[in-house]
């Protein structure tokens, strides 16, 4: 049958895609198919799409020298392997959103990265059916899933810690979260457990290539990603495209969005934090998400009772991290060259209007549900901040994981930050732009 693809695009407009799609009716009935059918439906699936990719695509960008120094500082330069297919986050999206997210760029992907795009759907078209089986089977019990305890919103800009204090309070086993397995094949992470594992554990490294953190299947990560496979309106996809990284920033703040876009928004993650709830049978849900920090207003509307903590780094350090992390992970996302001058610029504005909008919203969280971590002393004395945050949540269990808490500060609680030259002109930039954050959060400028 046609099915017709839509998505709020960049320039305000309603996008529409139509493809032929043999899978999109499919029914409880149709799956007792053999996988021969499976793969034929399939691949007449991807067939249709690269059909209509050729008359939909205007034109392709064309890419250029990969090592310009992009970022205006000598030691800031984009890491680049193009045929670096595996560490790519949309490779295992939703088949259906991934055609809408490209629809939504007007199929533009410059052509050095074709690998990584054929890479992307080739995975998303194997794991189509696993979704769609898990969707026969589990909806109708993830939707009418309750989430009894209110989740724990882990919130701050990124690179400022906020992965250290999840990794700490996944320790407690009273509590879920999402796994990077869970994050990267979010339409299939229950029926697909025991095909897809074994694929993302391969695909990813061992340490995060920007500040050699352990990474694994099975270890916490942000929902942003899982968010990313499931709708257009993803922090992350602007990473992927970031011709329209501007565009992508406004679903952190979700400032100036259709009503429509915003309900949609809020039904997939409610959806998403029901099946989370649904995988770990009613436990509460511990989330740490950079993006949400812009979400506080939108996040209690959802979930009146939900308990939040921030945590918050010196501006500085967080601007030559946060370059450090683009330098080296965007060029691993990416299907599009960066609009190398941008970047920059759509980090550090995002910063301001993520940061203006959280100081304003978190005032409307009630008393007792509200904590801060700053950032240097989690990273001197862990155990002491987080009993200090679970008693002003109210949370319970701290005593009972105590020993857990320790055992992973002993063992990776060993973190080297990075050293950064600053010279004045760039500190002058930096303080100019984020000087309200020096204020609020108590650094010397």
């Amino acid at each position: 049958m046609s099915v017709t693809f839509a998505s709020y695009s960049p320039d305000g407009s309603l996008n529409t895609l139509n493809v032929t799609c043999p899978l999109a009716s499919v029914t409880s009935e149709k799956l007792q198919v053999s996988p021969v059918s499976r793969f034929v439906s399939v691949a007449s699936t991807v067939a249709s799409l690269l059909l209509e990719m050729q008359r939909y695509q205007p034109r392709l960008q064309i890419g250029g020298n990969i090592y310009k120094e992009i970022f205006h500082l000598p030691s800031m330069k984009m890491q680049e392997n193009v045929f670096d297919i595996k560490y790519e986050p949309l490779a295992g999206a939703y088949l259906p959103n991934l055609l809408r997210i490209f629809a939504q760029n007007k199929f533009l992907f410059s052509p050095r990265y074709f690998p990584k795009v054929a890479y992307s759907f080739l995975i998303s078209s194997i794991m189509y059916p696993f979704c769609i089986s898990e969707k026969v089977k589990y909806d109708r019990k993830i939707e009418n899933t309750e989430i009894k305890q209110p989740p724990i919103f882990l919130v701050g800009h990124w690179r400022s810690g906020t992965t250290y204090l999840h990794n700490l309070f996944s320790q407690d086993k009273s509590m879920g979260y999402f796994t990077t397995f869970h994050s990267t094949v979010a339409g299939a992470f229950i029926t697909g457990e025991r095909f897809f594992k074994p694929l993302v554990e391969a695909s990813i490294p061992e340490k995060r290539p920007m500040d050699d953190v352990p990474m694994s299947a099975d270890l916490p990560q942000e929902e942003e990603y899982a968010m990313g496979c499931l709708t257009p309106y993803a922090y992350y996809n602007g990473w992927c495209f970031p011709r329209n990284m501007k565009f992508y920033n406004k679903f952190v703040c979700m400032e100036g969005m259709p009503g429509e876009v915003i309900e949609e928004w809020k039904r997939t993650y409610l959806y998403l934090l029901k099946k989370g709830t649904f995988y770990w049978k009613g436990r509460r849900l511990v989330l740490k998400n950079p993006a949400n920090t812009g979400r506080i207003k939108i996040l209690l509307d959802m979930f009146p009772e939900a308990k939040f903590v921030h945590i918050f780094r010196n501006p500085y350090e967080v601007y030559f991290s946060m370059m450090k992390f683009l330098r080296i992970v965007l060029p691993r996302y990416t299907y599009q060259r960066p609009d190398e001058e941008k970047i920059e610029e759509n980090m550090m504005e995002l910063y301001v209007k993520m940061y203006r909008k959280f100081l304003k919203e978190k005032e409307e969280i009630p008393d007792g549900n509200f904590s801060e971590v700053r950032y240097e002393n989690l990273i001197k004395r862990p155990i002491q901040e987080l009993k200090r945050v679970y008693k002003e949540l109210g949370l319970k269990t701290f005593e009972q994981y105590n020993g857990a808490f320790r055992k992973y500060v002993e063992k990776y609680g060993h973190i080297k930050t990075s050293k950064y030259q600053m010279d004045e002109e760039t500190k002058s930039k930096i303080y100019k732009k984020w000087a309200f954050a020096f204020d609020a959060f108590g650094y010397e400028p």
